[in-house]
């Protein structure tokens, strides 16, 4: 399993924005497939932020993470977000969202940032599990979520 930037397999970008618009378009209204795609073609030619990182077997895509400004446009007064963590689910329970969200967490920490937010409807668990500390919960576009947060070391 590999865990690199998108850049570097851009032939992989429209299935992934189908796969995120497909996840998240409930919490994006407006927000259309073209939209999406436009957006992770921007991610993918950045070295810092915005960020993401793919994963892969082989030629196959299992899964994302990434590192962006604001993930909220309710709470912009917070920054930057672990956003876009997502595994294929015939790829989910083998540790890979860990491997991503880690690598996001040493990449922002690698860029000096010393705290990350995030929002989750249903993976509270997992971050709990990766030391990290709700913020608080909330509604957003109709959704219950957590607002969670990590303060990173070596930043």
């Amino acid at each position: 399993m590999r865990i690199e930037p998108l850049g570097n397999h851009p032939e992989l970008l429209p299935e992934l924005a189908q796969l995120h618009f497909d996840e998240w378009r409930h919490l994006s209204p407006g927000v259309t497939l073209e939209d999406r795609v436009g957006k992770l073609e921007q991610m993918a030619l950045s070295n810092g932020m915005p960020l993401i990182v793919i994963a892969r077997e082989g030629d196959q895509l299992t899964g994302s993470a990434a590192l962006v400004e604001h993930d909220m446009r309710t709470r912009t007064d917070l920054s930057p977000w672990l956003a876009s963590v997502f595994v294929k689910p015939e790829w989910r329970k083998r540790g890979l969202a860990t491997r991503l969200v880690r690598r996001i967490e040493a990449e922002a920490a690698r860029q000096g940032i010393a705290k990350l937010y995030l929002f989750t409807e249903h993976a509270r668990g997992l971050y709990l599990r990766l030391d990290w500390h709700d913020l608080e919960q909330c509604e957003y576009e109709g959704v219950g979520v957590t607002i969670m947060s990590r303060g990173l070391s070596g930043a």
